[in-house]
């Protein structure tokens, strides 16, 4: 018992103990006073983003249960921007899912445990807490993608999005399964010392359990060629569900890809990043030249995703190049700012989406957004910050995010593949930037420049158009000023790495 330390773990107590209670109280609260659980909702998510904030300042770094578990500069970082991006995404579906019938308790109960199993993911320090942390976000999102049961297209998308989702859990859970038979252990920390000690019993056990690690980690990203459920969950999901898949899980998949490649297999690099660069490589062609066929916007998006997701494998791939510490704060840190920069785009995205959609209109097609600026020039320049931050087109935060992708790459590349790989892979990236950038500047073109095609009146809530605004505002001002926010990246990641 004195080594449990429940202090490290005091977020997820309070967002747990939130939730339960939440679900409980829903029962006495009717349809017409449903803002109370709305409201203790946000209250929840908020206090627990809070308590991250108060581990921040202190620059705490603590192991819990064992080893089980750690809370770090880094995990506290991501863990507030998926708290509060689980937090805007409530305030961006109240509206349609009112109008849809599912703004009920279990929604907000489901999406609260969601981001619970994010936390976990982001603070495990065991191969065993991976996986607990994953499948306990897993099955809530399973839950939330169908919640729409009568609708013909979320079930399917529910059933793909399980169905898949168990083919990647079994590769993570058979992946683990060899690396602990290797090395004798479940423990990140003591995984790497036992593999550089050379105690692992077969190196060729390592690099198969490797292989599968790297596999499900690239479906959960929806890197290709693991990205066949994606464009369907997120065309089938109700759209603030979709939202939900698109942001807080990404944060965590990224922390328990540094938890297990870097803490737990750095010296296998060798190895793993060469699959990371053929996972990124594959996923710039075919995300970008597959997004621009799309005529769905959620679709779009989904693809978008899959390239953005390469950019960032890339910048995942180019740190530790023999061993250099500094070379993965750099390249890691990175990677940790791109990641961040997408979820807070991606919230705003998708919340243009539900504020266009009403009762008996989804406004999922790019033709929805025609004439755009003339219902709301004030909606439509915050869509147009959002497209050419996706785009990476300054000053928005995206150019920002992916030339410190690219830096990091020519900066600390080279080694791992030899010869002028990391040149070659920055042209290839740029390259299917310019592609990318035809798909979302065709967005914009439709806003401004073609006819009005529905002329029924935005209707917005005082929380959605405070959300709105400031989600357009952060993309611009991370974009004008991104030196704070990449240093606190490059911070967090030099105390995850021991520095």
């Amino acid at each position: 018992m004195n080594d449990m330390n429940l202090f490290a773990a005091a977020p997820e107590i309070v967002l747990a103990v939130a939730a339960m209670a939440i679900l409980v109280l829903d029962l006495f609260v009717g349809e017409a006073r449903r803002n109370v659980t709305y409201a203790l909702s946000l209250a929840a998510l908020v206090a627990a983003a809070a308590v991250c904030g108060l581990f921040l300042a202190q620059d705490l770094v603590i192991y819990a249960f064992g080893g089980l578990y750690v809370t770090d500069p880094m995990a506290n970082v991501l863990k507030m921007f998926a708290l509060l991006s689980v937090a805007v995404a409530l305030v961006y579906a109240q509206g349609y899912a009112r109008d849809r019938g599912i703004w009920h308790g279990e929604f907000m109960v489901l999406a609260l445990l969601a981001a619970l199993g994010v936390m976990v993911m982001i603070s495990a320090n065991n191969l065993l807490t991976v996986y607990l942390g994953l499948e306990l976000q897993a099955l809530a999102l399973y839950a939330l993608v169908a919640v729409r049961r009568d609708d013909v297209r979320a079930t399917e998308a529910g059933m793909k999005y399980f169905v898949l989702g168990a083919l990647a859990s079994g590769f993570l859970l058979y992946g683990m399964s060899m690396l602990y038979g290797a090395a004798g252990t479940l423990d990140l920390n003591e995984l790497a010392r036992n593999i550089a000690a050379g105690k692992a019993a077969s190196r060729a056990a390592l690099v198969l359990g490797t292989v599968f690690i790297v596999a499900g980690l690239a479906f959960k990203l929806g890197a290709v060629p693991f990205h066949m459920w994606l464009p369907d969950v997120y065309h089938g999901a109700p759209t603030p569900v979709t939202l939900l898949v698109g942001t807080a899980p990404k944060l965590a998949v990224f922390a328990i890809a540094f938890r297990l490649l870097v803490e737990g297999l750095l010296p296998l690099a060798v190895d793993w990043q060469q699959m990371l660069a053929l996972l990124a490589v594959a996923s710039l062609a075919v995300g970008n030249v597959t997004a621009i066929a799309q005529t769905n916007l959620k679709r779009m998006l989904a693809y978008s995703t899959i390239g953005q997701m390469g950019f960032m494998l890339l910048a995942m791939f180019s740190g530790v190049v023999g061993g250099n510490t500094m070379t993965a704060a750099n390249a890691w840190s990175a990677a940790m700012f791109y990641v961040i920069t997408y979820a807070i785009t991606t919230l705003g995205t998708f919340g243009i989406i539900l504020l266009l959609a009403r009762q008996g209109f989804e406004a999922e097609e790019i033709a929805d957004l025609k004439g755009l600026n003339r219902r709301s020039p004030w909606y439509a320049f915050v869509m147009l910050l959002l497209m050419f931050s996706l785009a990476g087109i300054p000053p928005t935060v995206g150019f920002y995010a992916k030339l410190i992708v690219l830096q990091a790459l020519l900066g600390g590349g080279m080694g791992s593949l030899g010869g002028n790989a990391a040149i070659w892979l920055a042209v290839i990236a740029a390259l299917f930037s310019l592609v990318a950038a035809y798909y979302y500047l065709r967005v914009v073109k439709v806003m401004y420049f073609d006819e009005p095609a529905d002329s029924a009146p935005i209707v917005a809530t005082p929380d959605m158009r405070v959300a709105l605004s400031v989600n357009g505002a952060f993309v611009l001002v991370l974009g004008i000023v991104p030196q704070y926010l990449l240093a606190l990246c490059a911070q967090a990641m030099v105390r995850a790495l021991g520095g």
